[in-house]
C-alpha cells in the first residue's frame, strides 16, 4: 500500500522479465476470470437457470426409429426379368430412395391414413408451455376465421417433416426411418407407417408402370401378328407359283441333290474298293503256291484245305525223295497229286479272279450312273436358284415377325403376372417400437450445453468489460497511465458503521452513523485508517529528500472524496502529536467549512484581505488539537484563483509553514476550476485523489497533461472509495484477510 518513488530493486526486474514470458498471456486471462468472476457467475448461472426452466416447460418428446433395407437378392417368383429391368444398386440408387423417403407424397400418404389433421400436435400448438405460448400469441394475431382443410394439410405436413428424420447407414444399402413425437406410441405407428407407404408407392410405381407397358404391348402385339400373318402367306404363295415343295425343313432339289452327293460317294469308294481286290488277285495268280497270309485274307475253305494238302504232300515227297530217291514210285505219285492239287489251287484262284472284276464292273457300272444322276440334278437345281434366294428372303422376313410377335407375347404375358405378383426391393427390416426414454429435451446435454455456452459467453463478457474498463483500479494502472506512484488505497466507507466494531473504538449505539470526517479517530484499527497512515509514512518518507510540510489535496472531478481524505490525513497527523492546520481552500464550493464550521464568518479569504486575524478565524478541535481555518465568506468572490495565487496567500503560507508541522490545503478539482495551478509555488506536495472504479483514465491523464507544474511537485496518487471485495480480484495482496487476521486479537472485523 505504502510507495514513495518508483523502485529499481532486482525484485521489480524480475517482475518485469516476467511480464514478458510466454506464460505471461494465460497469467492474462486467468487475471480477467479473476477480476471479473462476479459477472461470470452471473452470467452462467442464468443460462443454466434458462436451461432449467426450459427443461421443466418443455414437452418431452420421443423417437421411434425404423430400419429398411434394399434387397438385391430379391425373389423371383417366375425366375423372369422385371418388363422395365432391374436397375443396379448403387449409392446413387440408394440416395434416391432416402430422396423419396423424404417426398411429399409419402408424408401425405401417412397424415391422410392416420388422419394426422385432427390431431392436436399437428395442427395445434405442438404440446408444452412454450407450445400453448405460442398458440395463445398465435391467436392473438389471427384473423379469427377456421382455416380450410388445405391450411391444416400444410401445416400438418410441416410439422411432419420437421419431426421425420431419414437417413442413411453409412455405406450400406441400410435406411433408417426416424420419427419424434410427444406420445411414445404415436411415434412408432408413424415411423412404421412411412415404411409401409414407402412400400406401397414402390408397388403402386411398378404396377402402374406395367399396366402402361401391358397395354403398349397389346397394341403392339395386334400389329405383329397381323404382319406375321401376311409374311407366312407370301412363303406359301411364292412356293406354289413356283412349284417348290419343302421336305422337312429343306426343299426337294436340294435333298435330291444331297442325296444323289451321298450316292455318288459311295459309288466311288466301292468301285475303288472292288477295283483294289480285283488287282491282288491278279497278283496272287501270279504265284505257284499261295501263302498262307494269301489263303487266309481270301478266307476260302477249298483253298485252305488243298493248301494243306500241298504243303503235308511236299512233306512227304521230300521224305521219300530222300529216303529212297526221287525216282522212286511213291516219290512220283506224290508229286503226280501235288501237280493236280496245284491245278486245282489255280482253277479256284481264277475262278475268284472271274468274281471281282465282275464285282469291278459292277460299282464302274453303278458309279456312271450315280454320277448321270447327279449332273441331272445339278441342272435342274440351278435352274431354281433364282427363286429360293426371294424365297429365303420371304422366309428371313416371316420367321423375324414372328420372332418378334412371339417375344412380345412373352413380355405380355409377364407383364400380365407382374400385374397380379407385384414385387419391390425394400423390405423392413426393423419394425420401430415404443421408446422407453424420451429423446429430448435430453437433460444432461442440455445442462451440459448450457454450462458450456455460459462459460463462453460469461468469458467473453468478462473480457469485452476489461477491456473496456478504461478507470483506475490497480496500482499498476496509475503507475504505468499517469507514471506516478500509488501511495494508498482507501477503501470505501459505507453510510453505516461497520459491523464487528467493538472495544473502546466502538460508536455508541445512539449514532450508529459514522462521522466520515472523522473516521480515521473514531475507528484507527480499521482499514481505512491504515491506508491514511501509509500516506502519512510517504509524507515523512518525501520529507528526507526535500521539505514537505504544505500538503495540497485535489482531485479531477468532484465527489471523489479528497475533503475527506484531506480531514482524516489532518486528524490522524494532529491525533499522533504534531501541530496541524486544516485549510478548507476550495473556495467555490466549501464543503468542508459546512460540515466543520457551518457558523464561521471569517476565514480563509478574510485572513488574505486582512480584514480578520489568523487566531480569530482558525477554530481547535478538542479531541486531537487540530486547527481548521474555513474557507470563510465566499459567496460574492468571483477570482477565487487571483486570492490564492496572491502575495498575500504567499505570506500566510510562509507563516502558517513557521507556525505549524503539517499544513493540509483541500483543494478545488482540477477538471471544473484553475484554482489548484496557481498555487504550485508555495505547495510541497500535491497529493491526486481518483475515485477507484469510477473516474475515466483519459481524463485524469488530460488534466496531469495539462498541468507539469503539478507533476513536477506530485506526491503520488490515492485510490478512494475502493471495493474490497473487488480489489482482492485485481490484486490479491490488497485483499482483506491479511486485516481481518491481525486485528483479530482486538476483536475487531472489518
Amino acid at each position: 500500500m505504502l510507495q514513495v518513488n518508483k523502485p529499481t530493486s532486482e525484485i521489480n526486474r524480475d517482475f518485469a522479465e516476467a511480464d514478458g514470458s510466454p506464460s505471461q498471456t494465460l497469467t492474462s486471462y486467468l487475471d480477467i476470470i479473476r477480476r471479473q468472476f462476479p459477472t461470470m457467475v452471473a452470467i452462467v448461472s442464468a443460462c443454466v437457470i434458462l436451461a432449467l426452466l426450459y427443461l421443466f416447460t418443455a414437452a418431452p418428446q420421443f423417437t421411434s426409429t425404423a430400419s429398411m433395407v434394399i434387397d438385391t437378392r430379391k425373389v423371383q417368383l417366375f425366375q423372369q426379368s422385371s418388363v422395365l429391368g432391374d436397375l443396379a444398386v448403387d449409392s446413387a440408387t440408394v440416395e434416391t430412395q432416402v430422396e423419396i423417403l423424404k417426398s411429399e407424397n409419402i408424408s401425405l400418404a401417412v397424415i391422410r391414413d392416420l388422419h394426422l389433421i385432427d390431431d392436436a400436435e399437428f395442427s395445434g400448438s405442438g404440446g408444452g408451455v412454450l407450445g400453448a405460448v405460442v398458440d395463445f400469441v398465435g391467436n392473438l394475431f389471427s384473423d379469427g376465421h377456421a382455416p380450410s382443410e388445405f391450411e391444416l394439410t400444410r401445416k400438418a405436413l410441416e410439422r411432419f417433416e420437421k419431426n421425420r428424420t431419414i437417413k442413411r447407414l453409412g455405406v450400406t444399402y441400410v435406411m433408417e426411418i426416424g420419427f419424434t413425437s410427444l406420445d411414445p406410441v404415436k411415434a412408432a405407428k408413424i415411423a412404421n407407417a412411412i415404411a409401409d407407404a414407402y412400400i406401397v408407392d414402390s408397388l403402386e410405381a411398378k404396377y402402374q408402370a406395367t399396366r402402361r407397358a401391358s397395354v403398349w404391348l397389346q397394341d403392339r402385339i395386334k400389329e405383329l401378328r397381323t404382319q406375321a400373318s401376311a409374311a407366312q402367306r407370301a412363303v406359301v404363295d411364292f412356293k406354289t407359283a413356283n412349284n417348290i415343295v419343302d421336305t422337312g425343313g429343306r426343299l426337294m432339289n436340294e435333298q435330291q441333290l444331297a442325296e444323289v452327293n451321298s450316292q455318288l460317294v459311295l459309288a466311288h469308294a466301292a468301285t475303288a474298293e472292288a477295283k483294289a481286290r480285283l488287282d491282288r488277285m491278279n497278283d496272287i495268280l501270279k504265284q505257284d503256291i499261295p501263302d498262307a497270309n494269301v489263303a487266309d485274307a481270301l478266307k476260302n475253305e477249298t483253298i485252305v484245305k488243298l493248301r494243306a494238302q500241298y504243303v503235308d504232300m511236299a512233306s512227304k515227297e521230300s521224305i521219300w525223295a530222300m529216303k529212297y530217291g526221287a525216282d522212286h514210285l511213291a516219290a512220283v505219285n506224290l508229286r503226280r497229286q501235288m501237280a493236280e492239287i496245284k491245278k486245282n489251287i489255280t482253277d479256284e484262284l481264277k475262278r475268284i479272279q472271274e468274281s471281282y472284276k465282275s464285282d469291278y464292273d459292277i460299282a464302274v457300272t453303278r458309279e456312271e450312273s450315280v454320277k448321270s444322276s447327279l449332273a441331272n440334278v445339278v441342272s435342274e437345281s440351278q435352274l431354281t436358284n433364282q427363286a429360293q434366294v426371294q424365297l429365303r428372303e420371304l422366309e428371313s422376313n416371316a420367321q423375324s415377325y414372328q420372332a418378334m410377335y412371339d417375344n412380345f407375347l412373352q413380355r405380355y404375358m409377364e407383364s400380365v403376372q407382374q400385374q397380379s405378383f407385384p414385387i419391390t426391393e425394400a423390405r423392413v427390416i426393423s419394425a420401430a417400437t415404443t421408446p422407453l426414454k424420451k429423446s429430448y429435451p435430453k437433460t444432461l446435454i442440455i445442462l451440459a450445453a448450457a454450462l458450456l455456452g455460459g462459460l463462453i459467453l460469461s468469458f467473453g463478457a468478462a473480457l469485452a468489460r476489461d477491456l473496456t474498463d478504461k478507470v483506475f483500479r490497480t496500482t499498476s494502472q496509475v503507475e504505468e497511465q499517469l507514471g506516478a506512484n500509488c501511495i494508498a488505497i482507501l477503501p470505501a466507507l459505507g453510510g453505516a458503521a461497520p459491523e464487528g466494531l467493538a472495544g473502546k473504538f466502538a460508536k455508541s449505539k445512539s449514532n450508529p452513523q459514522p462521522d466520515l470526517l472523522r473516521y480515521v479517530v473514531d475507528n484507527p484499527l480499521s482499514r481505512f485508517a491504515e491506508a491514511v497512515r501509509s500516506l502519512k509514512v510517504a509524507i515523512d518518507l518525501n520529507a528526507i529528500v526535500r521539505e514537505n510540510r504544505v500538503l495540497a489535496v485535489t482531485s479531477t472531478l468532484p465527489n471523489e472524496g479528497k475533503s475527506t481524505l484531506s480531514t482524516n490525513l489532518a486528524q490522524l497527523i494532529a491525533h499522533s502529536g504534531a501541530k496541524v492546520i486544516l485549510i478548507d481552500a476550495d473556495l467555490r464550493n466549501p464543503s468542508l467549512s459546512r460540515a466543520l464550521r457551518p457558523d464561521a464568518k471569517i476565514g480563509l479569504v478574510e485572513v488574505v484581505a486582512q480584514r480578520a486575524t489568523l487566531e480569530d478565524a482558525v477554530s481547535i478541535d478538542p479531541q486531537t488539537g487540530l486547527a481548521v481555518l474555513p474557507a470563510g465568506t465566499t459567496s460574492r468572490l468571483l477570482h477565487t484563483n487571483e486570492i490564492l495565487a496572491s502575495k498575500a496567500m504567499h505570506a500566510l503560507t510562509a507563516q502558517l509553514r513557521a507556525k505549524y508541522d503539517y499544513v493540509v490545503l483541500d483543494m478545488p478539482p482540477m477538471a471544473p476550476v484553475v484554482d489548484v495551478r496557481v498555487t504550485s509555488s508555495f505547495i510541497d506536495s500535491f497529493i491526486f485523489v481518483v475515485e477507484w472504479g469510477k473516474t475515466k483514465t483519459d481524463v485524469v491523464q488530460h488534466n496531469l497533461r495539462g498541468a507539469p507544474e503539478i507533476q513536477d511537485k506530485l506526491l503520488g496518487v490515492v485510490l478512494n472509495k475502493a471495493d474490497t471485495k473487488a480489489l482482492s480480484r485485481y490484486e490479491s495482496y490488497h485483499g482483506r484477510n491479511y486485516y481481518q487476521k491481525y486485528y483479530a486479537r482486538y476483536g475487531y472485523v472489518e
